[in-house]
């Protein structure tokens, strides 16, 4: 089975600068496994890694797709497990759960086919309504599926309906790779402050200017960073509440990755102090090194 190194966390985590570090170390390149970092134009939002680290380590999957192409997990899955047949050290790196589950395991995204009828009763309620549904009425299913895993949010819905809970059945999913994954995990208010501040600084760095860009040209992203400005557009609300909005949906967002994580894949926690992070990277390499031996 082959061996595959992951690096994962929640947004300004460290994890993009620990994968370069861990990259140069092992002389490979890097994966990335973001939603959002493989479409053009969206380089701030997605804290998308700049010209010079892309020219540092090679970087797949990052900046290759039009905004208005369609790019799913299914999409990633394909094409991830296509580079990590040809990469002799395969790294992956990114904090999109739900694609990192479906390369390294057997996942079933379709599951049974349901009656449309089912579906259709639910058309108007968004993923985050969804999972708000499925979390009360079955909390453990809950914390095996991905809030944007619509399809089998619904199938756990319509079988809650038939009356059965979805956790009571057999929901193992098989590997197909040997992976390592490294989650940087801290305390809450230490990453609270470091997401702020990283909001802060990709405002700083021309953020709104960006998404004006996309939406003058009719591309709405429905991703976080993003979303949050189109009220503001429509003079909807204030530019302070854009930003207090983008710092409280990451925050949130945060909280949900490590509880998925936490549940869903043999995750390695990684607790960071970042004042030291020099160590963490030694460290994180040397147990890397330990487990490809």
């Amino acid at each position: 089975m082959k061996k595959v190194i992951v690096v994962t966390g929640p947004t300004a985590s460290g994890k993009s600068k620990l994968g370069l570090e861990l990259a140069k170390a092992l002389n490979t390149a890097i994966i990335s496994i973001d939603s959002v970092q493989v479409y053009k134009r969206l380089d701030i939002g997605s804290a998308k890694p700049t010209l010079a680290e892309q020219k540092e380590v090679k970087h797949y999957l990052v900046d290759f797709l039009d905004p208005k192409e369609k790019y799913d997990v299914s999409s990633c899955q394909k094409d991830v497990r296509d580079l990590i047949s040809k990469i002799d050290i395969p790294l992956l790196v990114g904090g999109t759960g739900l694609y990192i589950k479906a390369i390294l395991t057997d996942y079933d995204f379709n599951g049974p086919k349901r009656d449309d009828s089912f579906s259709l009763k639910y058309q108007d309620y968004s993923n985050e309504s969804l999972y708000e549904i499925l979390k009360q009425k079955d909390y453990k299913a809950s914390l095996k599926i991905h809030p944007n895993n619509r399809k089998r949010v619904l199938r756990a819905l319509e079988v809650l309906e038939n009356g059965t809970l979805f956790s009571s059945k057999d929901q193992k999913d098989k590997y197909l790779y040997e992976p390592y994954i490294i989650y940087l995990d801290s305390d809450r208010n230490t990453l609270y402050e470091r997401i702020n501040q990283r909001v802060l600084e990709m405002v700083n760095l021309g953020l709104e200017e960006e998404v004006r860009s996309l939406y003058n040209d009719n591309v709405l992203i429905d991703a976080i960073g993003y979303k949050e400005w189109y009220p503001y557009f429509k003079g909807e609300i204030t530019k302070e509440e854009v930003i207090e909005n983008i710092m409280k949906n990451t925050r949130h967002l945060a909280k949900r990755q490590r509880t998925w994580f936490l549940h869903q894949l043999k995750v390695n926690f990684y607790q960071v102090d970042y004042d030291n992070f020099n160590e963490l990277v030694l460290k994180v390499i040397k147990d890397v090194k330990e487990f490809l031996k």
